[in-house]
């Protein structure tokens, strides 16, 4: 195991339990494509077109925004 990916490992230890799960999920994933190209889910692959759609149109929200959604 490289460095990287237990300093990885060790981070997402100390994250809250449902965040460990999605981490554990998209090892999984990764793991059973083996060493086929990793795919990444459309889910996934849509939020990230969408989010970067925004930014090119410069929708962007405040940190008031962002914070008062914690």
């Amino acid at each position: 195991m490289t460095k990287v990916l237990e300093d990885a490992i060790e981070k997402v230890r100390k994250l809250p339990a449902d965040r460990q799960a999605y981490a554990t999920e998209l090892l999984e994933q990764i793991a059973a494509a083996g060493s086929d190209p990793f795919v990444v889910p459309e889910a996934h692959r849509a939020a990230v077109l969408e989010g970067l759609g925004q930014a090119q149109r410069g929708e962007y929200v405040s940190e008031d925004e962002i914070f008062k959604s914690r």
